[in-house]
């Protein structure tokens, strides 16, 4: 009998947070950093139209989303590149950069799929440490050797929650080797209000060597619909165009993410309810001794060291009740914490209701 091989891989598959319990129809998921506020009315109405044509390939080079990016963003729209999401934006510069052995760094926690995605195509990753949970520009310049590659940093950090200010940014750009590409991954920007933070957008527009990821999954509300962007120079564009799938960002998804732009209401909505609530649900939390990081994007991280509950306990507590939060412990491997993600009114509510019932028991 023949067997197929394949090349053996050393990588767990992405584990995403829960999205429903056994026996329950009803359940409060905050585990995803989903939008709390679902999408833009204008989004809802493109997506009921009668216009659009399934039986038609969709636009392979999204050429009017990325004018609209363009405008929204006032960057150049032929240094914009179009993903199903922004994981296969990561994916492509993974294939496009790597070869096996050449090195990546990422933070000690990070999206998951920085590193699966360099695996893939045979490179190493290596951990910087973080100090609180803080991304560390020293830990990152102590794992630069030859083979580095390509640094991975969300800003702010999913899980972690914390952030590097502008100043960070710029002297951990200046303190890599040139020929060192820093990819940083904005998909939380929006929510981001605090005055040392800058969006990596804004910051390095016209650098060469760095590389800006964005998302509509976030604020926008289009994480079913998969649609990302990433932006850097007209080379790296110009070279990801060529290894890029044909028709990867259906039309769906692009004349939603191209309405969704154009409601700067609903997003201003979305960043005032989420700074409301993440500051209620801090300081509710605190109460009961689950301290969390400072307010950046739409999740907080909870950690319950001095908490007479166990993260895991109160994850079990929370899922009977039928409210679902992310895991730390799953991939991350941060124990004792839980990721949650604000959700609508009527869910932080709930949330808050159901925890003084735990702790009063």
């Amino acid at each position: 009998m023949t067997t197929i091989k394949f090349k053996k891989l050393n990588i767990k598959a992405y584990k995403p947070g829960k999205s429903s319990i056994r026996k329950l129809k009803k359940i409060i998921k905050l585990s995803a950093n989903e939008s709390a506020l679902g999408v833009s009315v204008k989004v809802k109405k493109i997506i009921s139209s009668k216009n659009l044509n399934f039986f038609r390939y969709p636009d392979g080079k999204s050429k009017e989303l990325r004018n609209q990016i363009s405008k929204k963003f006032r960057c150049d729209k032929e240094k914009i590149i179009c993903g199903a999401g922004s994981d296969e934006v990561i994916q492509m510069l993974c294939q496009l950069f790597l070869k096996p052995k050449d090195e990546v760094i990422v933070p000690q926690f990070s999206f998951l799929m920085y590193r699966i995605y360099a695996k893939i195509v045979g490179a190493n990753i290596l951990f910087a440490k973080e100090k609180k949970f803080k991304v560390s520009v020293s830990e990152i310049i102590k794992k630069v050797t030859k083979k580095t590659k390509i640094v991975f940093l969300a800003n702010p950090n999913n899980p972690t929650g914390t952030y590097l200010s502008k100043l960070k940014l710029i002297e951990l750009r200046k303190k890599l080797r040139k020929n060192i590409l820093l990819v940083v991954d904005d998909a939380y920007a929006e929510y981001m209000k605090n005055v040392d933070y800058k969006s990596g957008l804004d910051l390095f527009k016209n650098k060469e060597n760095v590389f800006i990821l964005r998302t509509f999954s976030k604020i926008y509300g289009l994480s079913s619909l998969r649609v990302g962007w990433g932006y850097g120079s007209r080379t790296i564009i110009d070279a990801l165009n060529i290894i890029k799938p044909p028709f990867n960002v259906n039309e769906v998804a692009q004349k939603a993410a191209m309405e969704s732009l154009k409601d700067n209401k609903f997003v201003s909505r979305s960043i005032k309810h989420n700074i409301f609530y993440a500051t209620k649900l801090r300081d509710f939390l605190n109460n009961y001794d689950i301290s969390s990081n400072k307010v950046s994007a739409n999740f907080l991280l909870l950690d319950f060291t001095k908490c007479k509950l166990r993260a895991k306990y109160f994850y079990k507590k929370l899922k009977m009740k039928g409210i679902i939060l992310r895991s730390t412990e799953d991939g991350y491997k941060i124990k004792n914490k839980l990721r949650l993600t604000i959700g609508s009114k009527k869910e932080n509510l709930k949330f808050m209701k159901v925890t003084e019932s735990i702790f009063r028991k």
